[in-house]
């Protein structure tokens, strides 16, 4: 399983450094990047990621502050990794219950040692495969890979299945934005997809085409980054043959 990783630090170089280092991970996915506490915090909200690196240098503070915030949002907080070029802030972050410190600048063997222990200890649980569409007395299993994409309808949601139907659920599409597994990106304020079944992105035209698919969905500005990471993931394992 994959672990989807933040990165909130103000100093581009340093995140670059990061990101460089964590790219031979292949089970860690960055989803994006804040440059203070309060894009922090909404990310987190956000994106829900499983890990956050937090570059401690000169917002400690407001860091701290804002961990201490994230306990009334949201009932388990994601893996902290505090870095630093001191260990000034070493002693908060123990007390912040952060995984672990780095000291800067990076060291390859120290990150590689942390992020093994934090596999270990932390292991991803398998997600459930089998979502339950609850309508009054009526309960529809379907299998979340069979799902090709789901579409909003005014406060009902229609869920588009591979073998071309239909499934009609009386929940809002936010709803199920929250409950379906890591493979299913909003891209859109009337669609979610299925990772799986997207074999285009089209920034030009701003839509993404569905393997086997006539059909072309549009995506939005306000989920533009939601496409990008998607873009990401779908490009890791790919063979790159870009003109």
């Amino acid at each position: 399983m994959d672990y989807k990783y933040l990165i909130i630090d103000s100093d581009a170089t340093s995140k670059l450094q990061l990101m460089h280092y964590l790219e031979e991970h292949d089970d860690f996915d960055f989803i994006g990047l804040s440059k203070n506490s309060g894009e922090g915090l909404n990310a987190i909200l956000k994106f829900t990621p499983d890990i956050v690196f937090i570059n401690l240098n000169e917002q400690a503070l407001d860091y701290f502050q804002m961990i201490s915030e994230l306990h009334q949002y949201i009932q388990e907080l994601p893996i902290l990794i505090g870095v630093s070029k001191s260990k000034d802030h070493a002693y908060q972050a123990i007390k912040c219950n952060f995984f672990d410190y780095w000291l800067m600048p990076y060291n390859e063997f120290d990150i590689r040692k942390s992020l093994l222990k934090l596999k270990k200890q932390t292991p991803k649980e398998a997600e459930p495969q089998t979502l339950c569409l609850q309508s009054y007395r009526d309960y529809h299993y379907v299998d979340t890979d069979d799902i090709l994409y789901l579409q909003a309808d005014n406060n009902a949601t229609d869920f588009v299945m591979t073998d071309g139907s239909r499934i009609n659920a009386y929940k809002t599409l936010k709803t199920f934005e929250q409950q379906l597994p890591n493979n299913f990106v909003r891209v859109h304020q009337s669609y979610i997809l299925n990772t799986k079944y997207v074999a285009r992105i089209n920034y030009g035209k701003a839509i993404c085409s569905l393997k086997g698919q006539k059909l072309q969905l549009p995506f939005s500005k306000t989920y533009k980054e939601n496409v990008d990471g998607l873009k990401k993931i779908l490009s890791k394992n790919t063979i790159s043959a870009m003109n």
